[in-house]
């Protein structure tokens, strides 16, 4: 193969929803013809370019796939609000799969990202080979929805570009200690000037149906991913950070005894969820992704 790329390409690929078709972005990092594939998938109101530092790290191994999830990043906004939900999200993602034209892809699930890749990997036939899960599980704690909701859906204005990357690290410190460049780094493909303000890049109706769930509804999603996530046959690594009020120890050691072949390590000094820029962190991944490879330590 050729030398992996140190910049990623952008790409689109169409997808349909019950109201009509829309565009998912991605960026794809290294060698465009490796087949052994990594797609790595977002937290709720984040980006694919969360992933650059983790990509770049993982380009020599694996072709990496960045989407943004739609209504997000430089994807399109769903016509119809309602669509917003991880049926959707798990549709399109079987769309991108396809598109790279490999049979099988490994993958990186933060938060949301997790949870889609959990839905994906417990159908019939699953796509997923290895599986991250960073911070999340079946189970998220009530705490940290409400937390959520209380920004999700907001429309945030900003004088500059520098604002609003300082109120989404705000929004994102659990993450870790970040530098202000790392924060510059992953928080700018957020952000879109409109009539000279700065606002978020996501479609702020993402929060609708995430703020009218029933208790009920919440049941039954939080069942069918316990069922997802013992269905899955293949490695899978559940990451917590020490200080996460989204994923509790005890649903860890829950997804431990229920998974397949699921094993867990937390972070110290981070909450939800570990950010994969630290030296360390992508170490981490690549130990487990990269397992059995000469390089992988």
């Amino acid at each position: 193969m050729s030398l992996p790329s140190a910049v990623p390409r952008q790409h689109y690929v169409q997808c349909v929803s019950p109201s009509g078709l829309h565009r998912i972005a991605y960026t794809e990092w290294g060698d465009a013809g490796n087949p052994r594939v990594l797609v790595c998938v977002h937290g709720l109101t984040r980006s694919g370019r969360d992933f650059d530092g983790l990509a770049a790290a993982l380009s020599a191994a694996y072709r990496v796939v960045c989407p943004d999830v739609v209504g997000r990043g430089l994807s399109s906004w769903l016509v119809d609000s309602r669509s917003y939900g991880i049926a959707q999200y798990v549709a399109d993602m079987v769309t991108l799969i396809a598109r790279t034209g490999v049979e099988k892809v490994d993958w990186f699930g933060t938060s949301m990202g997790g949870l889609i890749g959990m839905s994906l990997a417990g159908l019939p036939d699953a796509p997923i080979g290895r599986m991250v899960l960073n911070d999340v599980g079946p189970r998220i704690e009530p705490g940290a929805l409400a937390r959520i909701g209380e920004y999700v859906g907001r429309d945030e204005r900003f004088p500059s570009l520098q604002a609003g990357v300082d109120c989404a690290a705000r929004l994102a410190a659990s993450f870790g200690p970040l530098t202000d460049d790392e924060w510059r780094e992953i928080n700018t493909p957020l952000l879109r000037e409109v009539d000279g303000e700065w606002r978020f890049r996501y479609d702020p109706r993402i929060a609708e149906p995430f703020k009218t769930i029933t208790p009920e509804q919440s049941e039954l999603g939080e069942q069918l991913l316990w069922r997802s996530l013992a269905a899955f046959r293949g490695p899978a690594l559940v990451v917590r950070g020490e200080q996460s009020d989204l994923l509790s120890r005890e649903t860890v050691a829950k997804m431990v005894e229920a998974g397949h072949d699921l094993s867990s390590v937390e972070i110290p000094g981070v909450g939800h969820a570990p950010a994969f820029l630290s030296d360390d962190q992508i170490a981490l991944a690549r130990r487990f992704l990269c397992a059995g490879d000469a390089d992988a330590s």
